[in-house]
């Protein structure tokens, strides 16, 4: 069910994807400075690009952004929860060590007591 309505969707975004980029087939030009400042300073790049490029690569530079900022904002979750696994694991070898000491040698005469089918 959920398979069939995941692919459902991927090929409705698809369509959605190729329509927008056949209509938006059309050549703009980028320019890294507005034409005054290029003449100015004396540089002026520019690319000539179809229009859904320069949508889709806004997308994709929006995700990514987005991704970095989420991964920068969850460095502190990341650290504590790192922090804390670490201390689990140290508690839990101190607990073992701590039963296993417990369970050494004890005094014969409590063993003696202790012992099944002994009678009181």
């Amino acid at each position: 069910m959920f398979r069939a309505f995941r692919t459902a969707f991927l090929v409705a975004l698809a369509l959605v994807l190729v329509a927008l980029a056949l209509a938006n087939r059309d050549t703009v030009t980028l320019r890294l400075l507005p034409p005054e400042a290029g003449d100015f300073l004396g540089f002026s790049w520019s690319i000539q690009l179809p229009l859904f490029l320069v949508i889709f690569a806004g997308i994709l530079l929006g995700l990514l952004v987005g991704f970095v900022w989420e991964w920068m904002r969850e460095y502190r979750i990341r650290s504590t929860a790192s922090q804390q696994a670490r201390e689990v694991n140290r508690l839990t070898r101190e607990v073992s060590r701590l039963s296993t000491e417990k369970q050494g040698p004890k005094d014969e005469v409590l063993a003696l007591l202790e012992e099944p089918g002994r009678a009181r």
